[in-house]
């Protein structure tokens, strides 16, 4: 897909892995719409051009206006990336109702809500990306984030369910599994902390830059899945051959020190 000119709706869009795509499609010739709680981070990633939308995307209410105003400005939503999310380090025996519910009002109903705005108006088109920014968590399951990877594992599933719905649309739709991101989402999870050897590994972790720009290569190449870095594809694959052993080396790393 060509991004160019491309209008691009993205979620979470204030820090992290949001603002670098941001950022990376607007090299690309893209028109920004961005929507994230704090303001001033969208401020900054939007530029001068670009149109932002504040508020929380769990409220239906604040999802529609982010929907509204991007079609007002621009006529058209032509890729939505779905980014916004959190997670905790809890077990998933033991973590609060309440706060396992916020987790996947954000992690999936939200992201869910968004593709039921947009997809009506991209099957009217015959046109158009959905992009589900989920985890590697999505793939395996993390067990110091058992709960954010059920919620990833859901966004996997509804992401290619989406894929084969709308095909007669010629809607696509593409899954992105991050793994380590240097971000600001340990800062950001509302409940405990990773476990000390989880911390040592990510050590590793790529840029959200970097992350940014997998996105928009596998945007370009219409890819289904980008995994990033891609080195992920064989943590993927070993869990898929050896299961008993990756699930013991994980289980090893959810131990505290």
């Amino acid at each position: 897909m060509r991004i160019d000119g491309k209008v691009v709706l993205i979620t979470g869009a204030s820090e992290g892995i949001g603002a670098a795509c941001a950022a990376e499609f607007a090299r690309s010739g893209a028109k920004l719409s961005l929507t994230a709680r704090n303001e001033e981070g969208l401020r900054r990633a939007a530029g001068r051009d670009g149109l932002i939308t504040a508020g929380d995307l769990t409220s239906e209410e604040v999802r529609l206006r982010v929907v509204e105003r991007t079609l007002e400005r621009f006529g058209a939503i032509d890729i939505l990336i779905n980014n916004a999310g959190v997670g905790f380090y809890l077990p998933s025996w033991s973590a609060p109702m309440e706060e396992t519910r916020r987790l996947m009002e954000l992690n999936f109903f939200a992201a869910l809500g968004m593709v039921q705005l947009v997809a009506p108006h991209m099957r009217a088109r015959r046109s158009g990306l959905i992009v589900n920014v989920s985890s590697i968590g999505g793939k395996i399951t993390l067990p110091w984030m058992t709960l954010y990877s059920a919620s990833k594992y859901a966004l996997n599933s509804l992401t290619e369910g989406l894929r084969m719905e709308l095909r007669r649309d010629n809607v696509k739709t593409m899954l992105v599994c991050p793994g380590y991101v240097k971000t600001g989402f340990q800062k950001h999870v509302t409940s405990g902390q990773a476990p000390e050897k989880v911390m040592r590994a990510r050590r590793a972790a790529i840029t959200a830059e970097e992350c940014a720009v997998a996105i928009r290569r596998g945007v370009e190449r219409e890819a289904r899945t980008v995994l990033a870095p891609a080195v992920g594809w064989f943590l993927v694959a070993a869990a898929r051959l050896f299961p008993g052993i990756v699930e013991a080396r994980m289980a090893e790393m959810n131990e505290t020190a």
